[in-house]
């Protein structure tokens, strides 16, 4: 199989698993990349504490820092089948995946044109990202920070900020909100 391990029963097992199947099990242990589950059935893994891994982007919709802020060791867990990773001879899954995605609801009742009131999370080459929700963040692109060009984020804004937007485009598929403090400023 081309990984470290050679155990057939474990691998007889990963290849019998399907996309979106849904396997239940107990988070084994919480590592800064991500947590293993020790799944219901199937059998154990020899080396890792269970057959399930969840990467830390999979555990929630909404960002992440540490595993712990979604799960605990010994908590009981349904997650969604995604891969066999074949190196690691492991159970992919997703907790997300189990969850309504809170994006598309937001989107729901969110329209372009929509001002909306936000705080400067961050400040990157290309814009600003401000927070207009628990939760969500929207772009705001260099170009649509001022009436003026800028050369740097930080000649309109600084981090910690409260500032008026206006939503000039939603993408549910990659969950982007961009945004424009420009025209919000000029919108009588």
């Amino acid at each position: 199989m081309g990984g470290p391990f050679e155990n057939p029963e474990l691998c007889a097992f990963l290849e019998s698993l399907h996309c979106g199947e849904l396997l239940s099990g107990t988070v084994a242990a919480l590592e800064w990349f991500g947590v293993f589950v020790a799944l219901d059935d199937g059998p154990d893994h020899p080396v890792f504490p269970g057959v399930g891994f969840i990467t830390i982007p999979e555990l929630s919709w909404r960002r992440v820092e540490a595993a712990s802020e979604i799960v605990q060791v010994e908590q009981r867990v349904t997650c969604e089948f995604l891969q066999f990773d074949t190196w690691n001879a492991e159970a992919r899954l997703s907790l997300r995946a189990t969850q309504p995605d809170p994006f598309q609801s937001f989107a729901d009742r969110t329209a372009v044109g929509q001002k909306l009131h936000g705080r400067v999370t961050k400040l990157v080459p290309f814009g600003a990202f401000v927070q207009v929700a628990d939760g969500f963040e929207g772009l705001i692109h260099l170009r649509e920070l001022a009436w003026t060009p800028v050369e740097a984020p930080e000649n309109a804004v600084q981090v910690g900020d409260e500032v008026t937007v206006v939503v000039t485009g939603v993408n549910r598929e990659r969950r982007k909100l961009v945004l424009s403090q420009r025209q919000a400023a000029h919108d009588y």
